[in-house]
């Protein structure tokens, strides 16, 4: 585990292990609520097990970070500080992997100048508009009001397959009062500002390899039709749906996720 200082008091959390053998980087970009440590359990070791390298960290707001309270948690900062953090330890090959927003973020950062191999988008793709602003004003009021729980408890039934499900239902509703989130969490202030994200990103420009994975449990940001017409625009894009799980497919599926990582980073030229 490493730190990567961006300003005195700045600084984000990262974890590389570098490739054998002239093998790509998997540079996994996370969600919103989402962490380094979620691509260490089961998917990380597997990369790594077959000559391939990782490179996972947090944004500024999230776990194990550094940040100002006169910062400014925008969107366009991940992109920033991914483009300074790729910069930093330079890994070879990278194959740029978001999930959910991640996936913007990384788009961004590629177009702003980071090279990559290739691009896996997870439940990214969507369209501006109503439907999409409602959903992050409701978040930030959900969090504004019971927290990270009240986040989960209400959304999971729709983001999550079945046996996720089931799984997790033992951890949830314990009976304690919600509890609302502080307007200094960094989480809290990266949600906050999310509201704020340009979800008009020009798609077709994406000239390098892109995989976009898409699950069908996820009843929350997946329009069939928009991921399809978006899909569309990029021009050497490769489609996945994974029939068996939700919005997040490395948590739900994580075996079935890295066959598809091993499989595109092997298609790649």
């Amino acid at each position: 585990m490493s730190r990567f200082e961006i300003a005195p008091g700045e600084s984000l959390h990262f974890e590389y292990d570098p490739p054998t053998g002239g093998k790509h980087t998997f540079v996994f970009v996370n969600a919103l609520t989402g962490n380094a440590a979620a691509w260490q359990a089961e998917i990380g070791p597997a990369l790594r097990d077959s000559g391939h390298g990782t490179l996972c960290y947090n944004f500024r707001g999230q776990v194990e970070t550094e940040f100002s309270k006169d910062t400014d948690l925008r969107p366009t900062l991940v992109a920033e500080d991914l483009k300074r953090l790729m910069a930093h330890v330079q890994p070879p090959r990278p194959i740029l992997v978001g999930l959910s927003i991640g996936g913007l973020f990384a788009a961004e950062a590629w177009r702003d100048g980071v090279a990559a191999e290739g691009l896996v988008l997870i439940n990214t793709l969507r369209k501006p508009g109503p439907r999409i602003e409602w959903l992050g004003t409701a978040m930030v009021a959900m969090a504004r009001h019971g927290g990270s729980r009240l986040m989960m408890e209400a959304n999971l039934p729709m983001l999550v397959n079945p046996d996720q499900l089931v799984a997790m239902r033992p951890d949830m509703f314990p009976g304690t009062p919600y509890e609302p989130m502080s307007p200094d969490d960094g989480l809290f202030r990266l949600m906050e500002r999310s509201v704020t994200t340009d979800w008009d990103f020009p798609w077709s420009d994406l000239t390098l390899p892109t995989l976009v994975m898409t699950g069908l449990h996820d009843r929350v940001f997946r329009v069939a039709e928009d991921v399809e017409e978006l899909t569309a625009l990029i021009p050497d894009a490769r489609s996945v749906t994974v029939g068996d799980a939700g919005h997040l497919i490395p948590a739900e599926r994580p075996a079935t996720f890295t066959r598809h990582l091993l499989d595109f980073a092997r298609a790649l030229p």
